[in-house]
């Protein structure tokens, strides 16, 4: 990232929920936000759109959740046409991530708070976000949202 302080958000993509996270680049931190409430992976955009309105972030990132082989997967699938059309609307740079193991994570993390065990109650999607935001902010690889997913980490390649 420039030396110029970013604030980003991120994104924990979900048929139910989505994860969302706003960090920033100077200490490379992130806090969990609110989940955002979706049908089948399809959100309220104005939601979105007000998220966007209100952090106004320089860039996007939203996780890729590949399978731990590497392979590709519906919901990768699914993420990535989540991050092409929140770049659209928003017009703003979309990165993905990989996010493999982070709900995982994170479902650790809110267990360790006292959170309960019980996550379809106690949400840990806004933790998951903030886990795929750090890493993101920690790490120097930029990958625009328009990467076909083949393309990523060496996938799908022999």
């Amino acid at each position: 990232m420039s030396e110029t302080t970013q604030t980003v958000l991120g994104f924990d993509f979900g048929t139910s929920r989505i994860g969302v996270a706003v960090g920033q680049s100077l200490t490379g931190t992130a806090a969990p936000l609110e989940p955002v409430a979706a049908r089948d992976g399809i959100p309220d955009w104005q939601i979105f759109d007000q998220l966007i309105a209100e952090w106004q972030p320089t860039a996007l990132v939203v996780g890729i959740p590949l399978n731990m082989d590497s392979t590709i997967s519906d919901m990768a699938r699914r993420a990535r046409k989540f991050a092409n059309r929140l770049k659209e609307r928003s017009k703003l740079p979309c990165y993905l991530m990989d996010e493999r193991l982070t709900s995982d994570e994170a479902k650790r993390i809110s267990v360790s708070r006292g959170g309960s065990n019980n996550f379809k109650q106690n949400s840990v999607d806004g933790i998951a976000a903030q886990l795929i935001l750090e890493d993101w902010l920690a790490s120097e690889t930029r990958i625009p949202s328009e990467t076909r997913l083949e393309d990523l980490y060496g996938i799908g390649r022999n």
